[in-house]
């Protein structure tokens, strides 16, 4: 059996959980969220804690077993949690600023950057660190919008401006070696 979806998830206080066949809808201090799993997985809520179960030992029951279960934690901990991400803005003349609630940033182009707040996601921005935390209760919405704002302008490996995760190490390489003065 998936040692992750043999696991039980226990239920928070404050938190609501109604299941209707294959919807679970998650209330919780910080939001709702609702989701729709697969119809082969069996969700039961048992003395406060919910329990995934599969029918048979199939491949792809055992792999929606674990998935369905992880899915499951993570709409808990988000209801109740939320989730964070925070990224550094590194580089002369980068800044990021907070219009309203959409995001601004100065990125070493010749116009601003604009990144409006979507549903459910809030940004919080230090200014003078130059770092920007994005919030919300959906793990995957959290990750999706951090990865869009780092694409605009990705780590470069020689001076090390960007825009990139907290916990991310940038390999720096050398540049280009002085000429010795030997061309042909």
């Amino acid at each position: 059996m998936s040692r992750v979806g043999r696991k039980p998830i226990p239920i928070p206080s404050g938190v609501e959980i109604k299941i209707n066949g294959t919807k679970v809808h998650v209330k919780g201090s910080k939001g709702e969220l609702e989701r729709e799993f697969n119809a082969s997985m069996k969700i039961e809520n048992v003395d406060g804690q919910l329990l995934v179960n599969r029918p048979d030992d199939s491949r792809t029951n055992r792999a929606m077993h674990g998935l369905t279960r992880a899915l499951l934690s993570n709409m808990i901990v988000g209801v109740s949690e939320g989730f964070f991400k925070q990224l550094n803005v590194v580089g002369v003349g980068y800044k990021v600023d907070l219009k309203g609630k959409d995001l601004v940033m100065q990125l070493g182009f010749s116009h601003p950057v604009k990144y409006p707040a979507p549903k459910g996601i809030e940004f919080e921005v230090d200014s003078k660190a130059n770092t920007i935390k994005v919030k919300g209760t959906d793990k995957q919405q959290v990750g999706q919008v951090s990865a869009e704002i780092r694409k605009f302008r990705p780590p470069e490996p020689y001076k090390g401006k960007g825009v990139m995760y907290a916990d991310e190490r940038i390999r720096r390489k050398a540049g280009k070696a002085a000429g010795t003065g030997t061309g042909a």
